[in-house]
């Protein structure tokens, strides 16, 4: 039995690790493929995720804007741009289309990298479908901002990718992450939010600090809420009507309660059942907290 206890638990150790510190390793080698984790669709035998569905987007409007040239790219800016101002005055698209408007850049390019690669870890943790909501919410999140900080002053964008946003997100889901120079991801993204809001105190930039702070916090808190870290207030709508009438019944019968260890085993098959049937994408962000506490527990007892 004390064998079989060790194997569970590295069992248990393997698995949590490669969920909470490399999503590919865990979809390559224990969990079973499922719709979520597939390609949107395929082109010419080249699977297309969502990631490169979105940097596809960004792409071909560089490319039709440097085709128009620059009256045109000033037209579009206009036209599709984001101006607090003419939101208000119902041309509520440019909360959909600013971030259309992109002339050639190295920024440009850097922003798309960037995407690509970390957004594409982003995407194999959570599944498309969390991925891209992820994603929706970060790219209207500023222009809502904006819109009512408009209403206390002017407020403009154009061209923003999220791009920086999705490098946060990576960095608060694996911190430990070696990135350049061997530094760890939580390291670098500290010191590049740190950078950046000097940058826009100097110069002075009321609506960049606002937009990266905003994007920052958003995709900080968005990965500690899936992590099971951060939880929502609860908000329920006030019920109406003719309230039920309620009754007091007896206490249920006491029954024998099994040991915590025992629990917690049985709580932890129960979950990789679900990773390896449905994927790691499944669990809820309840259900993947109980697993790194079950593995916490485990590696405790283990050296003990």
């Amino acid at each position: 039995m004390a064998i079989l206890g060790k194997c569970r638990t590295a069992i248990v150790r393997n698995v949590t690790f490669a969920a909470m510190d490399n999503a590919v390793l865990l979809t390559a080698m224990f969990v079973a493929p499922n719709e979520d984790q597939e390609p949107m669709f395929w082109f010419r035998g080249y699977p297309v995720f969502a990631t490169y569905f979105i940097v596809a987007i960004y792409v071909a409007s560089m490319v039709i804007g440097t085709v128009a040239g620059p009256a045109m790219m000033s037209a579009g800016v206009a036209t599709l741009g984001f101006f607090s101002e003419l939101v208000h005055r119902g041309e509520v698209w440019r909360i959909l289309t600013y971030g259309l408007i992109n002339p050639p850049s190295i920024p440009f390019v850097i922003d798309m990298v960037i995407i690509v690669w970390f957004g594409r870890d982003l995407e194999r943790f959570f599944g498309r479908a969390k991925f891209l909501r992820f994603y929706a919410i970060l790219y209207l999140l500023t222009p809502l901002v904006f819109t009512v900080l408009g209403f206390i002053r002017p407020m403009a964008i154009s061209g923003e990718t999220g791009g920086f946003a999705l490098f946060i997100a990576f960095a608060a889901l694996y911190p430990g992450a070696m990135m350049f120079l061997r530094l760890e991801a939580r390291w670098i993204a500290v010191v590049l939010v740190a950078i950046y809001t000097l940058q826009n105190v100097f110069a002075r930039d009321t609506a960049g600090l606002i937009a990266l702070w905003v994007n920052v916090g958003f995709a900080v808190g968005f990965i500690r809420h899936s992590q099971g870290r951060l939880e929502l207030p609860p908000f329920k709508l006030p019920a109406f009507g003719r309230r039920q009438k309620l009754r007091v019944l007896p206490d249920p019968p006491a029954r024998r309660r099994d040991s915590p260890e025992t629990d917690a085993m049985s709580d932890v098959d129960g979950l990789l059942d679900k990773i390896a049937r449905s994927g790691m994408a499944s669990l809820s962000a309840k259900e993947r907290a109980r697993l790194e506490k079950a593995r916490e527990a485990l590696m405790k007892k283990d050296r003990e």
